[in-house]
């Protein structure tokens, strides 16, 4: 690829069948955005406790290509994603909106061998194999799942601990009949 060269950009769909397949060996750059409801995104609708309307993903995508010392320009994909899931709280078990928004960036690579050799120091992007049929949509959805909290939760003080069969109320029955160690030890005095 000359350096000099002028390579065309293709704007992307919003349409998610048209997210399937994308041809990033080709000499051109992308650029697009839109918006993914859950019912988009499969993998992430099993993980959504309620799908309520608006829940979704707005994405932005764009590529242009870098110089790389040694070797030919390389193809770098930014994405940015922000949204909204509901999952479910794990202290109060109701449910809990959880708003994301991340941006990434990656470098596209020749094949499977390029990524497993692909610097690990380099924190700020991570490589995609490219092809001719790139399923961007999957893409997008992985990215909304690994930023997903483990643990969702409403913030401090806006739910309280759900009290189940096995927890704080047997705690609190036992701890009001023990008799305090000290008074024991006391009345052992006494006698």
């Amino acid at each position: 690829m000359n350096r000099n060269q002028v390579l065309p950009q293709v704007h992307l769909s919003a349409e998610p069948s048209a997210l399937k397949r994308v041809d990033f060996c080709a000499p051109q750059s992308y650029k697009g955005s839109g918006f993914l409801a859950i019912s988009d995104l499969p993998r992430i609708a099993e993980e959504a406790s309620t799908v309520i309307h608006g829940d979704g993903f707005e994405w932005q995508l764009e590529t242009h290509f870098e110089d790389s010392p040694g070797s030919e320009p390389r193809q770098v994909l930014e994405l940015g994603l922000s949204g909204r899931l509901h999952l479910i709280c794990q202290r109060c078990l109701q449910d809990c909106a959880v708003d994301l928004a991340e941006k990434r960036r990656f470098v596209m690579v020749a094949s499977e061998e390029e990524a497993d050799n692909y610097p690990m120091e380099d924190e700020g992007q991570d490589p995609l194999v490219a092809s001719q049929h790139f399923n961007l949509l999957e893409t997008i959805e992985d990215e909304v799942l690994l930023s997903l909290p483990l643990i969702p939760k409403h913030p401090d003080g806006f739910c309280e601990p759900h009290a189940s069969i096995f927890g704080d109320e047997e705690v609190l029955e036992v701890s009001e009949e023990r008799e305090n160690p000290f008074n024991i030890l006391k009345n052992m005095k006494k006698n």
